[in-house]
């Protein structure tokens, strides 16, 4: 049997540039609290620390396990959903997802095999900005009180920890009502691998003049927001991909 604990294995919090380590020790705590592992730090400022440790309060192994990179396309790299957290409302036109349709999220992806799945946190101070937050196929937003709806980077991740734990424990008590299997097959494409084929995209679309090169945000947001939308496959993104460079040698061949 699967249990909710080895299901959420497949879950990778990821924390850019936090700037206090005792923030990283009580994501650990509260990461623990709820059964999940993978801790992935972009860039953090002060780390490892012992206030680290100190606040984790008894979730040592998840802080040595946690992988340091230096950049969010490092930490991304592999994943095959990736849910940005943003603490407030964008002008940025992307899918928005409450906690608990974050978690159902996860969830149906990890029934279909497309994991791991990470859910990005941003600055203490200033969040993800709208380019990072481009990287993430959703964002997931915590419903607060309006008039006092500052939540601490523990607190937050606690929220959508507790969520994601709900649901799996939930899909894992239905799986044994019924008999059989929790998951099906499938290959999304990786958050990387989707990154290079933006890239490609922009590059051509540039090269033969339907995105011009001073204006081309609006449009590769556009775009990316089809794409997403259309959760790319393995296959599918080679098969863009060399239809780009079919264009790519047709256009130099002139």
């Amino acid at each position: 049997m699967l249990t909710g604990i080895f299901m959420l294995s497949d879950i990778v919090i990821i924390l850019n540039e936090p700037s206090h380590p005792g923030n990283i020790g009580a994501v650990a705590r509260a990461m623990k609290n709820m059964g999940l592992s993978r801790l992935v730090l972009v860039s953090p400022k002060d780390y490892p620390s012992v206030q680290a440790t100190a606040r984790a309060s008894g979730a040592d192994e998840i802080l040595e396990a946690a992988t340091v990179v230096d950049s969010l396309d490092a930490a991304i790299a592999g994943l095959r959903l990736v849910i940005g957290a943003s603490a407030r409302s964008r002008r940025l036109p992307w899918p928005l997802l409450d906690p608990r349709e974050c978690a159902a999220k996860a969830l149906e992806h990890w029934q279909q095999g497309d994991v791991p799945v990470g859910v990005v946190f941003g600055r203490e101070s200033s969040g993800l900005s709208n380019s990072e937050l481009e990287r993430c196929r959703y964002l997931v937003n915590i419903p607060a009180n309006p008039e006092y709806s500052s939540l601490n980077l523990a607190a937050s991740v606690q929220v959508i920890c507790y969520e994601l734990r709900m649901a799996f424990l939930a899909a894992e008590s239905l799986t044994d009502a019924r008999g059989g299997s929790a998951r099906t097959d499938s290959a999304l494409a990786t958050a990387d691998a989707v990154a290079r084929f933006y890239q490609h995209l922009e590059q051509v679309l540039t090269s033969i003049g339907f995105v011009r090169a001073q204006q081309p945000v609006s449009m590769m947001r556009r775009l990316k927001r089809l794409f997403n939308r259309c959760q790319l496959e393995k296959k599918e993104v080679q098969i863009l991909r060399g239809i780009l460079t079919a264009i790519e040698k047709n256009s130099k061949s002139r």
